[in-house]
């Protein structure tokens, strides 16, 4: 595990010392770029004010990526079990990716309102297609000499689908979760920037309008925190959902 993370850790910490050490040196003015020390005082004298705003982030992306998760599942199945509907829609779902979220957000909000749906329905239209397209991928991946094997002992499709297809697409399912779960918290705040009552989003729009850096750097730091928060729920899932010793012990 120390090796794993220590030179991420070690690279970090460069960055930050050179930070540190440029914005003294230089004396840069902190309403231009704050110090690393700066933004983590800003961070800790605010930190009631950020928790807030974060938990209600944390709630709208536990509950888009969620929903996002289930919906693509059952899309999944539906376009494994239905070539030809894969056939008419993975078009839709592709064109669905090139609409720009500068444009959708704004939108959503005006359609929806401030409320809760337009950040959720952002949540889901950003995370859907990389979970989608993880899973079909993951179904590709069956050994066919075992679906094969189980069709001739008289297995039906949905038989086999959920004895040999599913777990094959287990890898493909966990890393389709973590390309997601990368995107979910952006497009939260990004939601919440273009329009919302409470999140980081606001609270960074709020804070660039003050020409407060060192609070929407605050900011940023607590969302990137959240987005690897995330990261290591889905590798721990992943670890304690895995058959076997060795795979527990991995």
């Amino acid at each position: 595990m120390l090796p794993r993370i220590l030179p991420p850790l070690l690279l970090a910490a460069c960055l930050l010392v050179g930070w540190e050490s440029y914005c003294r040196l230089a004396d840069v003015a902190p309403l231009i770029l704050p110090a690393p020390s700066g933004v983590l005082q800003a961070l800790v004298l605010n930190r009631a004010d950020i928790g807030a705003h974060a938990l209600s982030t944390i709630a709208v992306a536990a509950l888009g990526f969620s929903l996002s998760v289930g919906f693509a599942f059952l899309v999944s199945v539906m376009l494994h079990f239905l070539p030809w509907a894969e056939k008419g829609l993975m078009p839709l779902f592709v064109a669905s990716q090139t609409v720009p979220l500068v444009a959708l957000a704004p939108l959503m909000i005006l359609w929806f309102g401030f409320g809760l749906l337009p950040k959720v329905l952002l949540v889901i239209l950003v995370t859907f297609f990389p979970m989608l397209l993880s899973l079909l991928s993951g179904y590709r991946q069956t050994p066919t000499d075992f679906t094969d094997l189980l069709a001739s002992m008289g297995a039906g499709r949905f038989s086999v689908f959920r004895r040999a297809v599913l777990p094959s697409a287990r890898p493909s399912f966990f890393a389709g979760l973590r390309i997601s779960a990368t995107y979910a918290i952006v497009a939260t705040i990004f939601a919440e920037y273009a329009g919302a009552r409470r999140g980081l989003g606001i609270y960074i729009l709020a804070a660039k309008n003050n020409f407060r850096a060192d609070l929407v750097l605050a900011a940023v730091v607590v969302s990137a925190g959240l987005t690897l928060a995330l990261l290591g729920a889905i590798r721990l899932l992943d670890r304690l959902t895995a058959r076997g010793p060795k795979a527990r012990h991995a």
